[in-house]
C-alpha cells in the first residue's frame, strides 16, 4: 500500500497515549475507518485501543481480543467497533468460517492488532499505527517511552492524520 502522508509521535508515558487517541476519536471519519496496529508484544497496542474506545465513548470493560480474535463494542450513535488480535491467528479459513469478510464489510470502525498474520484476508488499511519501544527503554518491563509513527493509507487515512 502506498504511504499518503505521515506522522511520528512521542509517547513518553501512556498520558501521550491517551491524548493521541483522544485526537484521533475528535474525527467523524473514524467511524469508518480500518486501523492496523504493528509493534512487539507489549508496545501498547491494546492499550492504545482500550483509550481510542474510551475517547469514543464505549464504557465498560475493553478487553483483548487475544483468544476470542475479534470484540465488538457498541459506539454510542453508530455502527459498532470491532477490534481484532490476530496474534493467534492461524488457519486462513477462520477468517471465513468466522465472518470476519463480512465484518471488514460492515459500516464502522475497526482496529486489527497483528494484521500481518491474516495478511492477504485484510482489506487496505486507512491508517497504519507503528509503535516501538523507545531507545532509551530496553522495552524487558513494557514500561517506558515509545516511538509511533501514523501513516495515512488512503485519502480517509489522511483525513485522520490532519
Amino acid at each position: 500500500m502506498t504511504i499518503l502522508e505521515t506522522r511520528s509521535l512521542p509517547w513518553p508515558d501512556e498520558a501521550a497515549c491517551a491524548a493521541t487517541a483522544q485526537r484521533l476519536a475528535a474525527h467523524p471519519a473514524l467511524r469508518r475507518a480500518f486501523i492496523e496496529l504493528h509493534g512487539p508484544l507489549g508496545a501498547g497496542k491494546t492499550t492504545f485501543t482500550r483509550h481510542l474506545l474510551q475517547a469514543l465513548g464505549v464504557t465498560g470493560r475493553i478487553k483483548s481480543p487475544t483468544y476470542a480474535v475479534m470484540e465488538q463494542y457498541p459506539l454510542p450513535g453508530g455502527p459498532a467497533i470491532s477490534h481484532f488480535d490476530f496474534y493467534r491467528f492461524e488457519d486462513p479459513q477462520e477468517f471465513e468460517d468466522a465472518g470476519f469478510r463480512d465484518v471488514f464489510g460492515a459500516p464502522g470502525l475497526k482496529i486489527a492488532e497483528w494484521p500481518e498474520r491474516a495478511e492477504g484476508l485484510l482489506p487496505p488499511a486507512d491508517l497504519r499505527i507503528d509503535i516501538a519501544f523507545d531507545d532509551i527503554d530496553d522495552g524487558e518491563d513494557g514500561g517506558g517511552p515509545r516511538r509511533v509513527r501514523l501513516a495515512a493509507q488512503t485519502p480517509l487515512g489522511v483525513e485522520l492524520l490532519s
